[in-house]
């Protein structure tokens, strides 16, 4: 089982661009959380690195 926490909505006006290229000013109103489904298979990758490199170096000082 996976699970990940909500991401927090950012409340703070941030500068980017509109599909013309117009510069606008977005700020999120309300709990309109993006879509983290995206990412979740290289977050739980390397979450998994982490753990199996944690492991191999327990098991490699506990020998010594």
């Amino acid at each position: 089982d996976v699970a990940f926490k909500p991401v927090s909505t950012l409340l703070r006006p941030q500068s980017s661009v509109d599909s013309q290229g117009n510069a606008v000013m977005l700020e999120g109103k309300g709990r309109h959380d993006p879509c983290v489904v995206p990412r979740a298979v290289p977050i739980v990758e390397a979450m998994a690195c982490l753990v199996l490199a944690d492991h191999l170096l327990r098991q490699r000082t506990a020998r010594v």
